[in-house]
C-alpha cells in the first residue's frame, strides 16, 4: 500500500519522485488541483505556446518546420512530427527519445520541455468552470486580454435543466480559451467541470456542481464536456484516441468527495465510508456518464479516501472502472510522493499525455481555430449568452396573487435593499476569471425608476442591526421594495463548509422588518448555492415574491431585473433540496449513507431518500404562466357487426391518460345505445355510442 500525501506544486517540482500524470495503468500521478495555491498565475514562460508574439500573429506549433530553423533544428526529421503516423506511434516515439531525467521533468503540472527535441514547456493546469479562469498558472489576464465572459456558476446554470444551454456555454468558453491560447495567455487543458453530487447541503463547493441528482449531474457533465471538447465535423471519428479536441476537459473529483472542512474534519484526511450500491448508483454515475457520453479526455482523482483507500491509489477505481469498464481516452490527475514508479509506467503515462496534446493540435495545429483572437473574447454573443443563462437559472419560489412581474408603468420609486443589492465579486462566484463587465442588481433596477439604495448590513455576515432602520424608512416610501440577500464565498466555498442552513446574522431580522414596513409589494432575491431555511419568508404574507438566483454571473443584475419586470418568464427549478434548519441537527456532514434508518432517527439524504418535510423540494420552481388542465373529447361511435347466433359479452377499451395507459372491460355498455366510459378513479372519461347489427 502506498502512503498518500498531498503536496504543493513547489514541493513536487523540487523532488525527483514528483507527481506523475498517468493514463493507461495504475500509475501514481500528479494532482494539480486547487491544492497548489502557491504557483504564480502570470508566468508566461511556463505556458509552452510556441513562438507566439503578443499579438499572436506569428503563432506556431511544435512541429512547424519554421519553428527552430534559425537554430538549425529540423523538426521534420522527428517521427513524432510525421503527420502520416497514428498519434499513439508519434507519442511513443517522442517518449522513447527522452532520457529518464527528461521524462521526470515532464511529470508535474508544469512540463519543463526538452529543448534538444524542440519540445517547449507546457502548463497543464487551467480552469474553466464557468468561463476561462485565472485560477491556475496556465492562464492570465493583462492589457492584451483583460477579461473573459463570466457565466453563471454551475449550480445556477444547472437550475435551467437545459442540456443545450450547458453545451452552448461550453462551446463559448472553449472558443474564448482557444482565442486566449492563440494570444499566448492560456493553455489548452482545463480541469473542469466539478461533477461531485451534493450529498449534504452544507458542502461549501455546492456552488461548483450541478446539484444532488446523479443523472442530472451526469447530463450536465456530458453536455458541458462536449461543448468544451468537440471539434465540428469530428463527432463520428471511429478512433477516439485520434479525435481532435478543441480544448481538453477534466471531470473531477473522482470519487465520493463532498467534505472540505467541517468542524475540523478536512478533505485530505477524510475517509468516506460508502456502501457499494450508493457508490455505483450515486457517486460514480456522473463520472461514468462523463466518460461514456461526454468522452472526456481527463479525470481527476479526489483528495479523500474511500473505505480506507486513497482514491488516487485505488487500482479498482483507476484501472478497472475508468479504464477497463468505461474506456477512458485520456489521462488522470492526482498526487503522491513515494517514488514507487517504474520507468515503464512513466512511459505509458507520458504517452497518454502527448496523445492528448496531439489531439489538441499542440504539435500540428487545428486550422479552423488559428484565426480566433481578441474579437472572440467577451463578444456580444457570449455576453448575451451569459445573461440568458442567468435568466434560465432563476427560480421563482413564491408568487402570491401574481405579485410578479411588477408593472414598470406603475412603479416610480424602488427601495433596493440588502447586502447583495450592489453585488460585484459575489455575482461571479469562485474559479472565475476577470469578467467583461459586471452589471449589479442595483445597476439594472435603476433603469426602472428612482431608487433608494440601502445596504441593510455592513457585511455579508450581518453582525449588526444598525443599518436596518434606514432600510425600513426606504421601504416605507417606495412603490416596491426589492431585498437582495443571501450568502457568499465568505460563508460557503472550497475549504469552507457550512454548519447550519440559516441566513447569517441579522439578515432574517432585516428581511422581516423591511417587509413589515414596506408600503408596496416586497420581492426577496436570494444568492446562495446550498439551500437556505427561509420558511419565515415563505410564510410571510407581506413578501409577495421570492427568487433564487444562485450566483448569476456578470450579467446577473440584468437577468434579475428582466424577471422582476416581466421581460422574462422564469422557468428554473431547484437542483437541490432546500431543507429545514433542523435537518443539519439530524446527522453529521460526514455520514455517508444515503438511505434513511428509521430506528436510528437517520433521515436519509437527497430527494431520492429523504421523505421528511422541506422548505422547498428538489426541482421546485414556479412560472408566471397559469396552467389549467381540461379533457376535451367527442362522442365516439363504435359499430360492431354480429354474425348469426353471435352475441356480445363485453367491449374492451384502451385509453391513454396523462399518467399511464389503462384498459377497461366495458361490460356495462350493453345493450346498444349511448354510454359514458370512466376509467380508473375519474382519471379519464369519454362518451361512447355503441351499435350492434
Amino acid at each position: 500500500m502506498v502512503n498518500y500525501t498531498h503536496t504543493t506544486t513547489s514541493q513536487k517540482m523540487a523532488k525527483l519522485h514528483t507527481a506523475l500524470i498517468f493514463a493507461y495503468f495504475f500509475s501514481l500521478y500528479s494532482f494539480i488541483s486547487a491544492c497548489a495555491r502557491d504557483v504564480p498565475t502570470n508566468s508566461y514562460t511556463t505556458l509552452g505556446h510556441g513562438d507566439a508574439t503578443p499579438s499572436g500573429s506569428n503563432f506556431t506549433f511544435v512541429c512547424d518546420p519554421r519553428r527552430y530553423s534559425s537554430l538549425g533544428l529540423d523538426m521534420t526529421k522527428f517521427p513524432f512530427c510525421d503527420k502520416s503516423l497514428p498519434y499513439d506511434v508519434r507519442a511513443s516515439d517522442l517518449v522513447k527519445q527522452m532520457t529518464l531525467s527528461e521524462k521526470v521533468l515532464q511529470l508535474g503540472n508544469t512540463n519543463r520541455g526538452v529543448p534538444r527535441l524542440g519540445l517547449p514547456k507546457y502548463e497543464w493546469w487551467s480552469e474553466a468552470l464557468h468561463g476561462v479562469s485565472n485560477v491556475g498558472p496556465g492562464t492570465f489576464f493583462d492589457d492584451l486580454v483583460p477579461s473573459s465572459t463570466s457565466f453563471p456558476t454551475v449550480i445556477t446554470s444547472a437550475a435551467s435543466f437545459n442540456e443545450s444551454l450547458w453545451k452552448t456555454i461550453g462551446q463559448a468558453v472553449s472558443t474564448e480559451a482557444r482565442a486566449m491560447y492563440n494570444l499566448g495567455r492560456a493553455g489548452l487543458t482545463y480541469w473542469s467541470p466539478n461533477i461531485n453530487v451534493v450529498r449534504d447541503p452544507r458542502w461549501g463547493r455546492a456552488i461548483e456542481t450541478p446539484g444532488e441528482d446523479p443523472f442530472v449531474v451526469g447530463k450536465y457533465a456530458a453536455n458541458y464536456v462536449r461543448g468544451l471538447q468537440d471539434v465540428e465535423g469530428t463527432e463520428n471519428f471511429k478512433d477516439l484516441n485520434s479525435r481532435p479536441l478543441k480544448v481538453s476537459s477534466c471531470c473531477k473529483h473522482y470519487a465520493a468527495y463532498d467534505v472540505d472542512n467541517w468542524k475540523g474534519i478536512v478533505r485530505e484526511s477524510y475517509d468516506a465510508r460508502v456502501a457499494e450500491q450508493d457508490m455505483v448508483e450515486t457517486f460514480l454515475r456522473p463520472f461514468e456518464m462523463c466518460i461514456k457520453e461526454g468522452d472526456v479526455s481527463s479525470i481527476m482523482c479526489s483528495y479523500n479516501r474511500v473505505n480506507g483507500i486513497p482514491t488516487c491509489a485505488d487500482p479498482k477505481l483507476l484501472n478497472q472502472t475508468i479504464r477497463r469498464d468505461w474506456d477512458l481516452h485520456g489521462y488522470v490527475e492526482g498526487s503522491v510522493q513515494q517514488g514507487k514508479v517504474r520507468e515503464a509506467e512513466i512511459d505509458k503515462s507520458l504517452k497518454n499525455l502527448y496523445i492528448v496534446l496531439l489531439r489538441l493540435g499542440f504539435f500540428d495545429g487545428i486550422p479552423q481555430y488559428t484565426s480566433l483572437g481578441k474579437k472572440d473574447i467577451c463578444s456580444d454573443e457570449h455576453v448575451e449568452l451569459a445573461r440568458e443563462a442567468a435568466r434560465e437559472g432563476t427560480v421563482l419560489l413564491k408568487n402570491v396573487d401574481q405579485t410578479l412581474p411588477l408593472d414598470a408603468n406603475k412603479i416610480k420609486t424602488l427601495a433596493v435593499i440588502g447586502p447583495h443589492a450592489n453585488a460585484t465579486a459575489a455575482m461571479i462566484g469562485n474559479y472565475a476569471g476577470v469578467p467583461c463587465k459586471i452589471v449589479t442588481p442595483l445597476d439594472a433596477l435603476s433603469a426602472y425608476g428612482e431608487v433608494d439604495y440601502q445596504v441593510g448590513c455592513a457585511e455579508m455576515r450581518c453582525r449588526s442591526d444598525s443599518l436596518i432602520f434606514p432600510a425600513m424608512q426606504a421601504a416605507e416610501k417606495a412603490d416596491a421594495t426589492i431585498i437582495v440577500a443571501g450568502i457568499d464565498l465568505s460563508i460557503e466555498a472550497e475549504s469552507r463548509d457550512r454548519e447550519d442552513l440559516l441566513l447569517p446574522g441579522f439578515q432574517t431580522q432585516l428581511i422581516k422588518q423591511v417587509a413589515d414596513a414596506a408600503k408596496g409589494p416586497v420581492i426577496l432575491v436570494l444568492f446562495s448555492a446550498g439551500g437556505l431555511d427561509i420558511g419565515f419568508a415563505k410564510n410571510n404574507k407581506k413578501i409577495g415574491g421570492i427568487l433564487w438566483v444562485g450566483y448569476p454571473g456578470e450579467k446577473g443584475g440584468l437577468a434579475i431585473a428582466d424577471v422582476i419586470f416581466g421581460k422574462y418568464n422564469p422557468g428554473g427549478r431547484l437542483p437541490l433540496t432546500w431543507h429545514e434548519a433542523s435537518y443539519a441537527d439530524m446527522l453529521p456532514m460526514t455520514s455517508m449513507p444515503l438511505r434513511p434508518v428509521d430506528s436510528l432517527g437517520y433521515p436519509g439524504r437527497t430527494y431520492k431518500f429523504f421523505n421528511g418535510s422541506t422548505v422547498y423540494p428538489f426541482a421546485y420552481g414556479l412560472s408566471y404562466t397559469q396552467f389549467n388542465y381540461t379533457l376535451k373529447s367527442a362522442v365516439r361511435s363504435t359499430h360492431i357487426k354480429l354474425n348469426k347466433f353471435q352475441h356480445c359479452y363485453g367491449i374492451k377499451y384502451r385509453a391513454e391518460s396523462v399518467l399511464r395507459v389503462v384498459d377497461y372491460n366495458a361490460y356495462s355498455v350493453l345493450p346498444s345505445g349511448g354510454h359514458t366510459i370512466v376509467i380508473g378513479d375519474d382519471i379519464i372519461s369519454f362518451p361512447v355510442h355503441v351499435n350492434f347489427s
